[in-house]
């Protein structure tokens, strides 16, 4: 079992290095190995959770290529202007918003050289508010409707009778608490922005010069209004048939009552969605599938095809034994599971992924589906090592310099924000489900 561990741990690290698809395809020699060098049977692929994926991404790449997201941004762009000297407070709660809509963190590029132009035309200092507003699109995917995150916890918890609402009635307070609680403590974070050296040697070497960020006005603003409207209307559709079970289709089989699982429900919206927007905008389909939230989702998609189905095939196939070993620890101390979520997702670089690969062990152990909710921001880790996309964006549209990876790698300017965020939203749904 150990040796097998330690080839899925060379998958998933090989993979993350590789980017993109990597994650993907690397679960693909994972299980490989797995299949044909050690004769673990593979499980069944995760069908259903990369559909729902499938199908919230096309619709959310419709929304883009309609002109929704470039019409949030420059709403958001007002906001940050109008009240620049409270840059460090708004700016989390901007992309936190963006990433629950949109389901996906990828949208908050957009805003955050705005962020560091506000910051730096008010002298504040820029590392504050992008630190926590890159932390918040992070936070928000365990808070989402229609993230993979949710999705997949969603499906694995559809046994314990846990609708969408049980989830989001936990984690949205919980993670948006703790994303205004690292906000307040990074007004605090390094020297002022006039007095720090990197800044005043940029600003004498004259590299800080007049460079201003200007978001377009969309051109057709009806288009965008509309994508955004029907998008919204096909989240809160199905946070609705989420919530009440009594809304869902029901249909007779073999003598039967069967009810319409919520995989086939967001399917179907979100994909009717994505239709209704190309109708009502008149926006080629193909616009939809060439912009930048189609390309981040299918990655996320291939990566819980790979990762997942490796992960589950190892589990599966050493359930017996990985149960006996850990089951009394974790039942004693289940934050113990958090952790080991936390630490899965540093190496998966996704939500989804750490989900799909770690959650079936904790419903295996016997832990709480409650207790698994409250524990669900814990797969916010992969700000930890300062390598993902936003966070490398945030580092490199901050032309002053405050925002930047530490002398020991881990003294970033992600990791206060990130820990305070993931520690709170985390002790807070552990206090939530107490009631």
């Amino acid at each position: 079992m150990i040796l097998q561990l330690l080839f899925v741990l060379t998958a998933i690290i090989i993979g993350a290095r590789l980017g993109g698809i990597g994650l993907g395809v690397m679960g693909g020699v994972g299980l490989g190995v797995l299949t044909f060098g050690f004769g673990l049977q593979p499980t069944a692929p995760p069908i259903d959770v990369m559909l729902m994926i499938a199908a919230v991404i096309s619709a959310a790449a419709c929304m883009q290529a309609a002109g929704g997201l470039d019409y949030m941004v420059k709403l958001a762009e007002r906001l940050l202007r109008k009240h620049p000297s409270r840059v460090t407070l708004l700016s989390p709660l901007v992309t936190y918003l963006f990433t629950f809509v949109a389901g996906t963190g990828h949208v908050a590029y957009s805003i955050l050289p705005v962020i560091a132009e506000v910051a730096t035309d008010t002298k504040i200092r820029p590392e504050r508010p992008l630190g926590i507003a890159v932390i918040a699109s992070q936070q928000a995917i365990t808070a989402s409707p229609i993230s993979a995150a949710t999705v997949a916890l969603l499906g694995l918890l559809a046994g314990f009778d846990i609708t969408l609402f049980d989830i989001l009635k936990i984690t949205i307070p919980a993670t948006l608490i703790g994303v205004l609680v690292g906000a307040f403590l990074s007004l605090r974070v390094g020297k002022e922005l006039t007095d720090d050296p990197e800044y005043q040697k940029r600003l004498k070497e004259g590299m800080l010069g007049e460079k201003r960020v200007e978001i377009k006005d969309v051109k057709d603003r009806l288009s965008a209004v509309v994508s955004v409207c029907v998008f919204v209307a096909a989240t809160l559709l199905i946070v609705l048939f989420g919530s009440v079970e009594g809304l869902r289709p029901t249909f007779s089989a073999s003598g039967e009552t069967v009810t319409l699982g919520m995989s086939a429900i967001i399917e179907i919206i979100m994909l009717s969605a994505a239709a209704v927007i190309l109708l009502l905008t008149r926006t080629d389909g193909i616009k939809a599938a060439q912009g930048s939230v189609f390309s981040a989702g299918m990655q996320a998609v291939i990566a819980i095809f790979g990762i997942a189905w490796m992960g589950d095939t190892f589990l599966q196939g050493n359930m017996t034994q990985l149960t006996a070993s850990i089951e009394g620890i974790v039942q004693q101390m289940p934050w113990l599971f958090g952790l080991a979520l936390f630490v899965m997702s540093i190496l998966l670089y996704s939500q989804a992924a750490t989900v799909r690969a770690l959650m079936p062990l904790g419903v295996a152990l016997g832990i709480s589906p409650y207790m698994l909710i409250a524990l669900f921001p814990a797969v916010n880790g992969y700000f930890f090592i300062p390598n993902y996309p936003t966070v490398v964006a945030a580092i490199n549209f901050d032309r002053t310099g405050t925002t930047r990876i530490g002398k020991y790698v881990l003294n970033h300017s992600f990791m206060m924000p990130g820990l305070v965020s993931t520690a709170v939203a985390i002790a807070l749904g552990l206090l939530f489900i107490q009631f």
